[in-house]
């Protein structure tokens, strides 16, 4: 009888330290509020590159104005090419940062409608003999891949380094309508591409395999593809409805 007192207060006094330990804990840190910086991204040199309310330090590629297809809504940047071609015409173009990046690493999330397809560029260059971002900025392909309607080949995929590196076949895509997170690592030459915290890209743009990817790329047709190192983050006009927003860069040594 003893031994079981003994026993069953051990086992009360185990319980209420227990509950007064987590009374003590300080609470988990908060996620930060969507298009914010922590104390520590900032401390680590990461900055916005979308305020969460207006468009300023963009423009439409090639354009003066943004025209009204690039929009804010609810905290998100808003490509609304619904029913539009690439492009769409006059009053569409992929949106361009007014800045101009070399080495550096970049995250966003990104909202995909069903069957939408959409890029993030980075290098891109500005000129009025380009018709296209992607004439010379290469691409992370964002697309809806269980919702997109013809034939793709896995480089065409999301994730992917447009037409030339496939994502990796584990990767974690959620649905059209969800929320996704990629992000982009570019460092003299070294590229990778992360979806939702998971590598699925890594290559070396000096490296033998790269060159013979690109020999077999619609990319070979393009004179001026991926010549510079340094140029706009761009977001693409695909001709559908797609969203961005906690766009941050932290430029790389």
């Amino acid at each position: 009888m003893k031994k079981n007192y003994i026993l069953l207060c051990a086992i009360v006094i185990a319980l209420l330290s227990s509950c007064s330990a987590k009374k003590d804990a300080p609470a988990e840190s908060a996620p930060a509020a969507p298009n914010t910086l922590t104390e520590a991204e900032k401390a680590d040199g990461w900055q916005l590159l979308f305020d969460g309310q207006t468009l300023d330090g963009w423009k439409r590629f090639n354009r003066d104005t943004i025209g009204p297809l690039w929009s804010v809504v609810d905290g998100a940047i808003l490509c609304d090419g619904e029913g539009l071609g690439e492009g769409s015409g006059d009053m569409g173009g992929s949106l361009v940062t007014t800045r101009q990046f070399g080495n550096f690493d970049l995250t966003l999330d990104f909202k995909l409608s069903e069957g939408g397809n959409s890029g993030v560029l980075y290098h891109v260059i500005e000129d009025p003999k380009y018709k296209y971002d992607y004439e010379t900025g290469p691409e992370y392909q964002l697309l809806d891949d269980s919702g997109w309607k013809g034939e793709l080949r896995d480089e065409q995929k999301a994730g992917s380094n447009y037409d030339m590196h496939a994502a990796s076949a584990s990767k974690k895509l959620n649905p059209a309508g969800e929320w996704n997170t990629a992000r982009i690592v570019y460092k003299d030459g070294h590229v990778e591409h992360w979806l939702n915290g998971q590598k699925v890209v890594e290559f070396d743009e000096d490296s033998d395999d790269f060159k013979s990817r690109f020999n077999n790329s619609k990319w070979k047709d393009y004179p001026d593809w991926n010549k510079s190192k340094t140029g706009a983050i761009s977001l693409q006009d695909h001709g559908a409805p797609v969203y961005f927003r906690n766009i941050k860069i932290k430029a790389l040594d």
